[in-house]
């Protein structure tokens, strides 16, 4: 009775909790394995928000990239139409200067977080590269984890495509002529910067998408390690339970047994 009711009382606290291995004491080893796995799984979480924040970051750089971009293109319409020797050069280059001042202004406004992609110093302090924590890798079961970044490189539009120092006055057809051969090769020079971070951009997703699976599959191995199998337990619970009220009216019977046989010298 004892032991059908030592039983009974385990498989109630399995059914309670939900775990089958709630403790070190229930299973040392599979106890030991499941903390380490929890372990590396609230390290993934925390490098989800870091991969969160380089997406964030590097989106910013690429709708910057990809609007100057378009402004480098209205920029070039423009000295297509100056072309001609009987159109009014002073007011396309107003435009051209407006649109000069507004890429000037996309490439100092595209920063998140003190992070800027398209400057040439990223964090005001020299940096020409982004480090993004990306994984945690862990050499055997015991091993110390080792967590790894992805860089992202600045495309350094400030420098590259800085049209106020290095893009020539349109003041006639010739002066034109040579703009549009530099604003050419600005455009090929931004275009290369926004391909370059969409494909960073696509990586730091991918890289996500792969670290939540990774922990998706970590939690399932845990449940498959520790956990009660409810309809196991339920079962047994009823076992036990019939195996109980059996061992009562056993030990009833037995208890039962002395008097009867004290009566037979009545």
């Amino acid at each position: 009775l004892q032991t059908v009711t030592n039983n009974l009382t385990e498989t109630q606290t399995q059914i309670s909790t939900g775990k089958r291995v709630g403790s070190a004491s229930d299973n040392a080893a599979v106890w030991a394995i499941s903390k380490t796995m929890e372990s590396d799984i609230s390290g993934f979480e925390a490098i989800s928000d870091s991969l969160a924040l380089g997406e964030a970051t590097v989106a910013v750089a690429s709708a910057g990239a990809e609007q100057v971009v378009e402004k480098l293109t209205e920029i070039k319409e423009l000295l297509v139409s100056a072309q001609s020797e009987n159109v009014d050069h002073d007011k396309i280059q107003n435009d051209i200067t407006k649109k000069t001042e507004q890429v000037a202004s996309i490439i100092s406004a595209a920063q998140f977080n003190g992070a800027n992609l398209l400057a040439a110093d990223v964090d005001g302090n020299g940096a020409t590269s982004v480090g993004v924590l990306a994984s945690l890798d862990r050499v055997g079961a015991t091993g110390t984890p080792a967590a790894t970044e992805i860089s992202i490189d600045t495309v350094d539009f400030e420098t590259d495509v800085d049209l106020a120092s290095n893009l020539t006055t349109v003041s006639d057809a010739a002066s034109a002529a040579t703009a549009l051969g530099e604003i050419e090769a600005f455009l090929t020079t931004a275009i290369d910067g926004a391909a370059a971070l969409g494909a960073d951009s696509s990586r730091l997703k991918d890289q996500g998408g792969f670290v939540n699976k990774l922990s998706n599959a970590m939690k399932q191995g845990i449940s498959a390690l520790t956990d009660t199998n409810m309809e196991e337990a339920s079962a047994r619970l009823k076992a036990l339970q019939t195996q109980q009220q059996l061992a009562v009216q056993t030990l009833s019977i037995a208890n039962n047994a002395p008097s009867a046989v004290m009566q037979l010298f009545r």
